[in-house]
């Protein structure tokens, strides 16, 4: 048998003890412990070992605007394809919430794991670069997406002003905090400097390196352990899922008959399994942030938050799954073709789940009005503005 299924098969192993530990913990504190762990200590070091085994060079710069492009291209086809392809049968809050979520990334819990395993250290530094571009749309261009919904539905006559500038500089701030970032920029200084691992004490190589370890059976079993699916929004979620996941393998395949000739095999896998990764939860904290306005001004709702968390439940198992049988199969999907293949399974699945007990006509004819909607509120929103001014 290939080694690389045995492998898969022991990561599989994993995620079922993962499973069957769901019944162990029953305070979610405790799963937010392994959670912090994951992100604070495993993870960055994880990245720490990995970036001080590269070269610095300047070509290294494209990689975040690479990940800022993903996500862009995600959030204009999302607006564009996926969420007019729900038509009536979704409310508007909910169809905002999806909006968000569709356009970001979270590779550390479900695509950095396998990267480590699969692809190695040099593709796991180029990755970490590619999120850094990820982060900033997330943090920043999601979070004044959202408050410029919040603005535009709230009463011209209300006062109160949300303090966007005062927001997105603690937006900033936090994400220089965050141990990922932090590690992040700390390796890049010492690579600027010409230093690697082995120029830093013994003890805190072996620090990281024990550290790196942990890294992907704690991925593994928090996956399993915190998989949780709502029945009632079960279908419209994965429809959603896989809707999502088409449209990022099409982005793929483009980007590998641009580039992939020129690039080492592992480093285009990188192309295809990066964009595959979960939805990020910073869009949900946005999401929250708007909520709590709306609460102290008893304001119709802009989010549907537990349609969020429910979409985020889903997501990263369903990530993580996709992304491990991508790695499985070796080089395969390095082609654009499988790519294009792939991409249009999982689209044309997205709308059979949805729509499965529809006519086509009747398809079509909901499409065709959201995309009309989608077209009448910003035209409108366009004369409120000029209005105004």
């Amino acid at each position: 048998m290939d080694p690389a299924i045995h492998q898969s098969l022991g990561f599989l192993s994993l995620l079922v003890i993962g499973l069957f530990l769901k019944a162990k913990i029953r305070d979610k504190r405790e799963l937010r412990g392994i959670k912090t762990v994951i992100l604070a200590v495993a993870l960055p070091a994880t990245i720490f070992v990995a970036l001080l085994k590269i070269e610095l060079t300047s070509s290294l710069i494209i990689l975040p605007v690479l990940g800022l492009a993903a996500n862009v291209i995600l959030y204009l086809l999302g607006t564009l394809l996926i969420v007019p392809l729900f038509a009536k049968t979704e409310s508007e809050d909910r169809k905002r919430t999806y909006r968000l979520l569709i356009a970001s990334f979270a590779p550390g819990l479900s695509c950095f794991p396998f990267i480590i395993e699969y692809l190695g250290d040099q593709a796991l530094a180029s990755a970490a670069l590619v999120d850094v571009g990820n982060k900033i749309f997330v943090l920043i261009v999601l979070y004044l997406i959202a408050m410029k919904w919040y603005q535009d539905r709230k009463s011209r006559n209300t006062d109160e002003k949300v303090d966007i500038a005062g927001r997105v500089k603690s937006l900033l701030i936090s994400l220089v905090k965050e141990p990922v970032n932090g590690v992040m920029i700390v390796a890049l200084i010492l690579l600027m400097f010409g230093m690697n691992l082995a120029s830093l004490p013994l003890f805190i190589q072996q620090f990281v390196t024990k550290a790196h370890v942990l890294t992907t059976g704690l991925v593994l079993i928090f996956i399993g352990a915190a998989f949780n699916i709502q029945k009632a929004e079960a279908q419209s979620i994965f429809s959603i899922l896989l809707l999502r996941s088409g449209i990022a393998f099409f982005v793929s395949a483009i980007a590998l008959l641009l580039v992939g000739n020129s690039m080492l095999p592992a480093l285009a896998l990188l192309l295809v399994i990066f964009p595959q990764s979960s939805c990020s939860f910073w869009p949900l904290a946005h999401m929250s942030a708007v909520d709590e306005l709306e609460q102290k001004q008893s304001l119709d709702k802009t989010f549907n938050i537990q349609s969020g968390l429910n979409v985020l439940a889903c997501s990263l198992p369903f990530s993580s799954m996709l992304i491990l049988g991508i790695c499985t199969t070796g080089e395969f999907f390095v082609a654009p073709l499988p790519n294009l293949v792939l991409g249009a399974v999982m689209t044309l699945g997205g709308i059979t789940l949805r729509y499965l007990p529809q006519p086509l006509g009747v398809f079509l004819h909901d499409y065709k009005e959201e995309v009309l909607q989608i077209r009448s509120e910003k035209t409108k929103h366009r004369h409120q503005v000029h209005h105004y001014h």
